[in-house]
């Protein structure tokens, strides 16, 4: 079986997202395009884990969330990551590693997450951008476990999970 479609084309073109109609065979699928995107379990030298909670639109709720956001064109993913936690949070430095990569809704979305640990990274000012209304939350590391069923966000579900099984 061939790993790609019959006949592909562009369907809407957007600022974040374009959506291409793929055939494969006799199927057609929608697919959502996505340039990419980081998240970021960061742990300050005090220990507590750095959040964000924000509007999210389709959720029609404002939701606890790891820092993330979107790959900019020719950047990469340890690049898109420092500089996402550093406008949106106001955190640099500290010790980074990449916990994992995985595709976020293979149904529908060619959108690739990186997800990365930053641990002693150091408070700063926050810069977002002018259309992030961000309230940074803080949880002391030990607390995360007790603080889980108030994520409704899957990057952010496993992020910290991970984080907890993997840290030293």
């Amino acid at each position: 079986m061939s790993l790609g479609p019959d006949e592909a084309r562009t369907v809407y073109r957007g600022r974040l997202i374009d959506v291409t109609v793929e055939r494969w065979g006799t199927r057609e699928r929608e697919i959502v395009e996505h340039p990419g995107a980081v998240a970021i379990v960061a742990v300050d030298l005090d220990g507590f884990v750095t959040l964000v909670r924000q509007l999210r639109e389709p959720a029609r709720r404002r939701l606890v969330e790891l820092p993330a956001g979107t790959a900019e064109p020719g950047e990469e993913p340890l690049e898109t990551a420092r500089r996402e936690l550093r406008e949106e949070c106001g955190l640099t430095g500290g010790a980074w590693r990449e916990l994992a990569a995985f595709w976020t809704t293979p149904g529908f979305c060619r959108e690739r997450m990186h997800l990365f640990a930053a641990e002693g990274v150091e408070r700063g000012d926050p810069d977002p951008a002018e259309d992030e209304a961000l309230e940074l939350v803080r949880w002391p590391l030990d607390d995360v476990g007790p603080h889980l069923d108030e994520v409704e966000d899957a990057k952010t579900l496993a992020g910290l999970l991970l984080y907890l099984h993997t840290r030293a």
